[in-house]
């Protein structure tokens, strides 16, 4: 068994833990927003544990007291029982990575919920816009945003996440299609307590939301390919690394038609980069073959790197943050790109 044993993180490191950790706490708050302020005061039904909540509550009949707070108990309920199967058969990083989710998401629903409350009781209305297709759009957008950057700093939210993760580890089964399946599942079931209008309403929230978490979740990982067939290449190659600041991988190739040898240079750049290569390239070999194209992710030193992990195991001439040989590297400037 291998010793365990906590390194302190450098000073880079804490900074981006604080922020990571403050991204979670807003985007949970965004999503608990949305969901106590926009969705459940105008009926509408949703996907995940707050569509569960949602569900029990519009079972309960109106005359019962706590029958507003049924949600938020729900909530709680689902995402601490799902937390602790999820810990059990995914393991310690699992349970450590969603731990904040499972338990700020129902903690900020019940505080917006009681802010609703309140503000109904001094004024009439609800807080949110009483408009219903105005604040499903508001709803979805403000659900999907807040979940997109939790997932976009590596977190989860917990809750209906963990059975789609636990049927791709046991079973191989496509994580997005499960929970694509299961939040429409959960939708369409609401059809027993709630109008025809608010699943359908359901339904475009849950669209809208997960189109967002989508977009979102990609904010600042797109980057730009360039793939350059130049017989300059040599010229090109020392372009790209001493003007454009990027790393360049040469391959080798050939022609199709005359089939001779030629060399291509694959390279990744930001996107504020692309006119500056193309200038270059044309200043050096006025018919140089060009393709470009965005890429969601780029993975590795200079673009890319995860959260501070300070369960370290101890081993023997490695002092990697990380406890494995694939682990991301730390972000190194503009020094990164395809390696030769």
């Amino acid at each position: 068994m291998k010793a365990i044993h906590f390194r302190k993180p450098t000073k880079r490191e804490l900074v981006r833990l604080i922020l990571n950790s403050l991204i979670i706490v807003f985007g949970n708050a965004m999503a608990a927003f949305a969901s106590a302020i926009f969705v459940i005061p105008n009926g509408f039904v949703m996907g995940g544990t707050t569509g569960v909540g949602i569900l029990v509550r519009n079972l309960i009949p109106e005359t019962v007291a706590w029958r507003e707070w049924a949600v938020s108990i729900t909530v709680y309920a689902v995402n601490i029982g799902l937390f602790i199967l999820g810990a059990v058969l995914l393991g310690k990083k699992f349970a450590v990575a969603t731990f904040a989710g499972t338990v700020l998401y129902p903690s900020f629903l019940s505080l917006f919920t009681l802010v609703n409350d309140a503000y109904v009781a001094a004024n009439g209305a609800p807080v949110g816009a009483s408009e219903p297709v105005l604040a499903a759009l508001i709803g979805g957008l403000l659900f999907g945003f807040g979940v997109g950057i939790v997932v976009r700093v590596g977190a989860s939210t917990g809750g209906t996440d963990i059975p789609p993760l636990i049927l791709h580890k046991f079973f191989e089964i496509p994580v997005s299609v499960t929970l694509w399946a299961l939040d429409f599942s959960i939708v369409l079931l609401q059809f027993f307590g709630a109008s025809v209008d608010a699943v359908l309403f359901g339904v475009l929230i849950t669209l809208l939301s997960s189109y967002i978490v989508d977009k979102v979740a990609l904010i600042g990982m797109r980057r730009t390919q360039v793939k350059i067939v130049s017989e300059h290449y040599e010229e090109i190659r020392e372009m790209i690394l001493t003007k454009i600041s990027r790393g360049v991988t040469v391959l080798y190739g050939q022609t199709g038609y005359l089939k001779k040898d030629c060399h291509m240079i694959l390279t990744i750049i930001s996107h504020r980069q692309l006119v500056p290569l193309k200038a270059a390239v044309q200043s050096i070999d006025p018919h140089a073959f060009m393709t470009i194209s965005v890429v969601s992710e780029v993975r590795g030193e200079g673009f890319h790197s995860d959260g501070v992990d300070f369960l370290i195991p101890e081993k023997k001439g490695k002092s990697s943050l990380f406890d494995d040989e694939t682990a991301p590297r730390e972000e190194n400037g503009d020094k990164n790109a395809p390696k030769e």
